[in-house]
């Protein structure tokens, strides 16, 4: 077994998520407390969502990414030689690739996440935005399609490339419904889903946020990664050298989830592992790679399952 581990992004989030690992595991609780020790934000009360905390992109950033690098740290210690050969994730989690890749330290991920929640919940409430999933695309009428309409105040564009079964346009609600019509009546998509979400990330509505983090991420060091780390923004392994830049281009450009689960294949992996809330990215995967093993861990009976299948 060949892993190519994807970390959650934002969206996958849940009531109640992580609370049985926080019960039942030692290190994971200790992971928690430390991420909300950094952060200043109560994590598990956050987990509970018994106010809608998960619906602040403030609170959902921190929370999701802890969450899922106390599952990794759970798995690093119970399988010291783990066979991870890549790593990526959607936007959000690629920084949990960051920190399990040894390229960020938990305290800098941490920190850094908790100021580009509150980057991205300023420009998200700057300005309205709205984000499709467009299910069966022609990709290249689609962004034929957004090109015409859109203009610097009103933009329109992909944000996600997802999978050749899904790609998702965001920007301006003026721009983006008008593209909807049209690529409906193009016939440019089977199907067009609204998405509820706190903004457009990854469209140009997020170059402040994109200039924020540059600034932020000045002094904090990058250290190469031990195992290839895909970026979402260019499809290609991350290098610490321009992680900064990258990273801080990500919220304003569009993801290649696609293009990176390809490219865990081609590092050799032969199965796929997400870590934290959701199956959405094994799903994505599925359309990447029909052969390659697919599991996910966001609950602990997930955990107990991939532990038997490790020890076969």
């Amino acid at each position: 077994m060949k892993l190519g581990i994807l970390f959650s992004g934002q969206g996958a989030q849940y009531s109640g998520m992580g609370l049985d690992f926080y019960a039942q595991d030692q290190l994971f609780a200790q992971k928690i407390d430390e991420a909300s020790q950094i952060t200043g934000l109560d994590l598990v009360k956050i987990f509970k969502n018994e106010n809608a905390e998960l619906d602040q992109t403030l609170n959902v950033q921190p929370a999701l990414v802890a969450m899922s690098l106390g599952i990794y740290a759970m798995l690093k210690r119970d399988f010291p030689d783990l066979p991870v050969v890549g790593m990526t994730g959607l936007s959000l989690g690629e920084y949990s690739a960051l920190h399990a890749s040894g390229m960020l330290s938990f305290a800098d991920t941490m920190a850094v996440l908790k100021d580009r929640a509150q980057y991205m919940q300023a420009d998200a409430d700057a300005k309205e935005s709205m984000m499709f999933a467009l299910l069966g695309p022609d990709v290249t009428l689609v962004e034929q399609i957004c090109a015409e309409i859109s203009t610097p105040e009103e933009p329109v564009a992909i944000a996600n490339y997802n999978s050749k079964k899904q790609v998702v346009i965001g920007g301006s609600p003026v721009a983006v419904t008008a593209a909807s019509e049209q690529l409906q009546n193009a016939g440019a998509a089977k199907k067009v889903v609204p998405l509820k979400v706190s903004g457009a990330f990854h469209t140009p509505l997020f170059q402040n946020s994109s200039q924020k983090l540059a600034q932020r991420f000045e002094g904090v060091t990058f250290n190469e990664p031990s195992v290839t780390v895909m970026s979402n923004t260019t499809a290609q392994p991350l290098k610490a050298v321009e992680a900064a830049q990258v990273m801080a281009k990500q919220v304003c450009q569009p993801t290649h989830f696609a293009d990176c689960a390809a490219g865990l294949i081609t590092a050799g992996a032969d199965t796929f592992l997400e870590i934290g809330p959701g199956q959405t990215l094994v799903k994505f995967a599925k359309v990447v790679d029909r052969k390659a093993q697919r599991f996910n861990i966001e609950k602990m009976e997930d955990y107990k399952a991939f532990c038997e299948a490790m020890r076969g």
